[in-house]
């Protein structure tokens, strides 16, 4: 695990490609320019960019050369919240294995540590029961349900909400 490259920005859309069946019923309806690499690379550069001014930190899950994943910390907000979402993909090659397990426990740490954030929010849909179980396993709690919460594969989903307390 690893933060985002600008050089990942072929084998990020590579692996994209070739999990296009097994991400689409969990992510937004993509184009055909989302599997492309000047897509990705423009991401990329937007990701660093959110980075470097401290709002997010973007990482990949790499085998050598190849990515087999993805782990975000997305929209860290300071002030009194002290808080971000988190977001999470493994290649299907490499499902079953327990590496989303360990990448989001070793985010919670890096999120902890070296991020100071007090709280750390994941949604995933009410039916993805692999994901609920990787936010269990990584110490993550329900807090709800999110009604219509985000579209996903064309059609307003409602999300179950967790959350990890990093800081007592």
């Amino acid at each position: 695990m690893r933060l985002v490259a600008t050089a990942d920005a072929e084998p990020l859309a590579a692996a994209y490609r070739r999990n296009r069946e097994h991400l689409a019923p969990w992510e937004p309806t993509r184009d055909e320019r989302f599997f492309t690499t000047a897509r990705h690379r423009e991401e990329i550069d937007a990701l660093l960019d959110t980075y470097d001014a401290g709002r997010g930190l973007p990482l990949v899950l790499a085998d050598g050369d190849e990515i087999v994943g993805r782990v975000n910390v997305n929209n860290i907000v300071r002030g009194v919240f002290q808080s971000a979402n988190l977001g999470y993909w493994v290649d299907a090659a490499y499902g079953g294995r327990g590496l989303a397990t360990s990448a989001v426990v070793a985010v919670v740490e890096l999120a902890r540590e070296d991020l100071a954030l007090h709280r750390l929010e994941a949604g995933t849909l009410v039916h993805n029961v692999r994901s609920q179980r990787v936010l269990e396993r990584a110490g993550f709690e329900v807090i709800g349900v999110a009604p219509r919460y985000l579209k996903i594969a064309g059609e307003w989903q409602d999300h179950r909400l967790f959350q990890r307390i990093l800081h007592d």
